[in-house]
């Protein structure tokens, strides 16, 4: 089960008679528009009123007795083990609908009509025609179906769970059953439709076999649509068309017949994913399912010949060539089979819906290739696919805060000691104005009157405890920032007792739409020092520019690289200035990646759009300076990996003990020369977006991050000189959870790790 209702059954009292209620003649009449059942302490209910608000019917059977058209019987949360059968009618247009007040997760409280301690004889539909139940439970635990429909014409059942069987019978016509939990019991199908019931359109469910021979059945059932539900048929088969049933259509099924969803079946014979019989071929539709083969059964009988594959399937009868014979659950990989039923759905099959069985949209997973018909990412079976996060669309850069020159700001006001700053970003230099799950920007402070740090962090969440830039008070610098987006905006927070200026400029958004990530080993593709990128070994002349191919390199392909991530290092500086990184061939922009004072080595993560393969570097100084940059990973189209925005969550500070896996790291400093293992425990993870920070370093060095149990390389990724308290965001390849850092420096430091993302597969 999907959901369970039946902690509701405790502590309730049995109110209900079994049937009809009991009530005198003419005491119950109908009030209008709306009837309510609740029968909670301190209701007030009575059998006996007009099911007002006020004093609701304590019985749902009591409303059903004198429900009419167009009224709508409100059932509040609650246990109702009673019997209901519906006789009464609505008309075309106005309905009689039974609402159970929707189940609530968190509280576990939903409408049960019976319970395990009391079931009840089920919901049956006597001749009545349109009729709609919705948000329903209802447990039998017996030979007789939770629901039945006899005879009944235009009845609607939408997320109503049935715990012991679903029937529909006896000529009913045009009866819909949707979004709904149907477990099968006492040897029955889950779900029959017989008796020359016409047009039943079985959608979007989760089914599961009761020991019957069959989890679906259509028996003589003519136009029966089977399309979008889940069904688990454990060693038996899982749909079946007899008798006169042609004109079915079964689409965008997935099927499962193994043993515990997985093993070989004992009778492989037993368990066929769907069998159509000679006498329902006829007009019948077959297509855009998943049938899981691990059972062992054969995938299709078709008119009493079986196929063992998809290709003799429909190389047999035409059907089926839009199927899959496949695993229904495949883990998620790198480099393995994409998942069969995600974004192939027939979204034209009759009887689809514009929700999933929880009642969420349609979702694209920017991982899979769109397949389906119409928008093409509709995914098979009754629930979509969302265990998938976002993607990212380089741009800029862009100026979007500059607190100097009243830009996202309304005026030029450096921001005051402790103060905030909630920027808009949403709807700002080409970023959607909805949808946005993160921005990356380069975020830099100038003028600051006292040392301190800023945090970035979500608008409106708790200001965390973590810190983005750490500065001392006069000195400009740089630092990239992911950071979650929430009601279209971010925030900054001066944490220091003076005031500090704050630019950001940015370098990409992450929704829905966009490009995915590809971490690499880390690897130098620049460095002017040594020839490595360029033609020489001189320095970049003041105002000059450097462009450097990166397709084709350190790993990333050369054709279809859309952005690349950096750690950029200038050294040497001979004057004070800022680098602008930016796609190949563009104009400058006014925007800066790294900003420098003369004679400091200076690093910074930074991400841009590549363009003809290449990025460029431009010195925005008077004087010569050096350039390094090592590639992190590169963004393309295509790829397995979605980033989630995260915390910002504190994995690591040498300052204080921790916790791992395996045991206990008391608080200590890395020794020089030694590294620091970083655990970080997430499902599926391939990269992590990090902010490290080095803080009472006995002397000069720089840090290498790198992925756990790989050598160390010849890369760095943050520079600090003796005593000084400095930060930058690091993205790296995780290798089994782990994250290795080595304090390449002669001398004992502290480092601090948080992070702000992580790229899963």
């Amino acid at each position: 089960m999907s959901r369970t209702r039946t902690a509701l059954a405790a502590g309730l009292t049995l109110v209900a008679t079994v049937g009809l209620p009991a009530v005198t003649t003419g005491g119950a009449s109908a009030a209008a528009g709306t009837l309510y059942v609740d029968h909670a302490p301190g209701a007030n209910c009575s059998n006996s009123g007009n099911g007002s608000a006020a004093q609701p019917f304590c019985t749902v059977a009591a409303a059903a007795a004198v429900a009419s058209a167009g009224q709508t019987v409100e059932i509040a949360w609650g246990l109702y083990p009673e019997k209901l059968e519906i006789t009464r009618s609505g008309r075309q247009g106005a309905p009689i609908v039974f609402h159970g007040k929707p189940y609530d997760v968190m509280s576990n409280n939903s409408v049960q009509i019976g319970g395990p301690e009391t079931p009840s004889s089920g919901i049956t539909v006597k001749g009545a025609e349109f009729v709609e139940f919705e948000n329903l439970g209802v447990v039998t635990n017996s030979p007789t179906p939770s629901v039945t429909v006899d005879g009944g014409n235009r009845v609607k059942f939408t997320a109503v769970d049935a715990y012991g069987a679903l029937r529909i019978t006896n000529g009913s016509r045009q009866i819909t059953y949707a979004r709904g939990d149907v477990n099968g019991a006492y040897g029955k199908p889950a779900i029959a439709v017989d008796g020359g019931s016409t047009g039943t359109v079985l959608t979007t469910n989760s089914v599961f076999s009761g020991g019957a021979p069959v989890s679906i059945l259509a028996d003589g059932a003519p136009g029966t649509v089977v399309v979008s539900n889940t069904v688990y048929a454990e060693c038996v088969t899982a749909v079946a068309l007899a008798g006169a049933s042609a004109g079915a259509v079964v689409e965008n099924n997935v099927i499962d017949t193994a043993r515990y969803q997985t093993d070989r079946c004992a009778d492989t014979a037993a368990a066929t994913g769907i069998d159509v019989a000679p006498t329902a071929t006829a007009g019948t539709v077959v297509d855009y399912n998943v049938v899981d083969p691990r059972s062992g059964g054969a995938p299709y009988r078709w008119a009493d010949a079986e196929y063992p594959t998809q290709p003799e399937f429909t190389a047999g009868t035409g059907q089926g060539a839009h199927d899959f014979v496949a695993k229904v659950y495949e883990p998620r990989s790198l480099d393995g089979p994409q998942p069969k039923a995600v974004d192939s759905a027939d979204e034209t099959a009759p009887g689809m819906l514009p929700v999933d069985k929880t009642g969420d949209g349609p979702a694209d997973d920017p991982t899979v290739r769109n397949t389906g018909t119409g928008k093409g990412y509709r995914d098979r079976g009754a629930t979509e696919e969302r265990n998938f996060g976002s993607v990212f669309t380089p741009a800029g850069p862009s100026r979007l805060l500059d607190t100097r020159e009243a830009v996202g700001v309304p005026g030029t006001e450096a921001v005051p000691a402790f103060g905030q700053v909630d920027l808009q970003v949403a709807g700002v230099a080409g970023i959607p104005a909805s949808g946005v799950t993160a921005v990356t920007m380069n975020v830099t402070v100038t003028d600051p009157t006292e040392d301190g740090h800023l945090r970035v962090y979500p608008h409106g969440a708790e200001r965390p405890g973590t810190s983005n830039l750490n500065w001392t008070a006069g000195r400009t610098l740089a630092n990239q920032v992911t950071v979650p987006v929430v009601d279209g905006r971010v925030s900054f927070y001066n944490h220091s007792g003076g005031t500090v200026h704050v630019i950001a400029d940015l370098a990409g958004y992450y929704g829905a739409k966009g490009d995915l990530f590809h971490p690499l080993s880390p690897s130098r593709l620049l460095d002017t020092r040594e020839a490595v990128g360029v033609p020489d070994t001189q320095a970049v002349p003041a105002h000059g520019t450097v462009d450097l191919q990166v397709a084709g390199k350190g790993g990333a392909p050369l054709d279809g690289v859309t952005a690349v991530t950096m750690n950029v290092t200038v050294t040497d500086p001979t004057e004070d200035g800022h680098l602008r990184v930016q796609p190949h061939g563009t104009p400058l922009t006014q925007t800066s990646s790294l900003n420098w004072t003369a004679g400091r080595t200076v690093p910074n993560l930074v991400t841009v759009p590549v363009v003809d393969g290449r990025v460029s570097f431009y010195n925005s100084s008077g004087g010569t300076v050096h350039v390094i940059a090592d590639l992190a990973g590169y963004y393309s189209a295509e790829g397995r990996l979605t980033f989630t925005p995260i915390g910002p969550a504190r994995v690591m500070d040498t300052r204080e003990d921790k916790r791992t896996e395996c045991c206990l790291r008391p608080a200590g400093t890395v020794g020089a020369f030694d590294a620091l293992d970083v655990e970080i425990y997430v499902p599926n993870i391939a990269a992590a977006t990090l902010n490290v920070t080095v803080t009472e370093p006995g002397t000069d060095g720089h840090l290498i991050v790198y992925p756990g149990n790989e050598l160390m390389p010849a890369v760095s990724n943050l520079n600090f000189q003796a005593g000084e308290t400095v930060a930058n965001q690091v993205v790296v390849k995780v290798n089994g959870a782990h994250v290795t850092i080595r304090n390449a420096s002669a001398a004992p430091v502290h480092i601090v790790v948080d992070v702000f993302g992580i790229q899963t597969y």
